[in-house]
């Protein structure tokens, strides 16, 4: 795998790339943003610290997302959870806070590669499409598993990969309802980020990028479920049901 590896800090860099190289990866390290852009379409893997001397790494990662698809996590001191959750909803894959132990860091890595390749046997989150099968309507909102589109009103809507992946699976199995642990192990491929607010996050950005509240019916105490949302009224337009899904928690 050719990891591309964003980190300003010398010392850092070369921990991070000794240690990928042990695993058999080859790796270009940056210390720019600008140069992060311009290689970033020959990298497998991208591991970004956002203390970046010319660019906020948060606006990077926004815009390594509209050229870039490779799996991605941020590596960063920034531990403020509204960090987090912007890095989450703006593309990563994963977030490590600084400082870290690299053996987690490296199974960290392990499991988005998981996640992003899944191994033969672990069905992709629209193996629904994979059977010729119609895109999933609910309400005024289509899901296109097999063209990975989706569309409100007639109107295309913009989503991460990751949060694509979570309403994939839902809408592939709408009448049922998924246990968080379940959508973790099948999306993430690892049951431990079900402490985490990942699946959360996801979820908030789904519906707030849809403008649909009711699209994921959250299960409180258990998981999630595809809705059938109506078309916001004047005064609720602007909930995304985040705070539902904080309180939900981990079953």
């Amino acid at each position: 795998m050719h990891a591309l590896l964003v980190e300003d800090d010398d010392r850092m860099a070369q921990a991070l790339g000794t240690a990928l190289a042990q695993r058999g990866h080859t790796v270009r390290r940056v210390g720019r943003a600008l140069d992060a852009l311009r290689h970033v379409r020959e990298a497998e893997f991208v591991l970004l610290d956002l203390g970046l001397p010319d660019l906020d790494g948060l606006e990077l990662l926004r815009r390594l997302r509209t050229v870039c698809d490779a799996p991605l996590i941020v590596v960063t001191a920034r531990c403020e959870e509204r960090d987090i959750v912007q890095g989450l909803r703006a593309g990563a894959d994963d977030y490590v806070v600084k400082p870290f132990r690299m053996a987690e860091l490296m199974a960290r890595i392990d499991s988005v590669r998981r996640r992003t390749d899944p191994h033969p046997g672990r069905p992709d989150p629209s193996d629904a499409a994979a059977t010729g099968s119609r895109p999933v309507r609910a309400g005024d909102v289509e899901v296109d598993l097999a063209g990975r589109t989706v569309t409100v009103a007639g109107a295309g809507v913009r989503l991460t990969r990751r949060e694509f992946d979570v309403l994939a699976f839902l809408a592939a199995r709408p009448d049922e309802v998924h246990a968080r642990a379940v959508i973790l192990d099948r999306i993430w491929g690892d049951v431990f980020l079900a402490a985490s607010r990942s699946l959360d996050v996801h979820v908030a950005g789904i519906r707030a990028k849809t403008g649909r509240s009711g699209l994921v019916r959250t299960v409180r105490g258990f998981g999630y479920q595809l809705g059938l949302p109506d078309p916001p009224s004047a005064d609720d337009g602007s909930d995304d049901g985040s705070d539902d899904d904080a309180r939900g928690g981990a079953p």
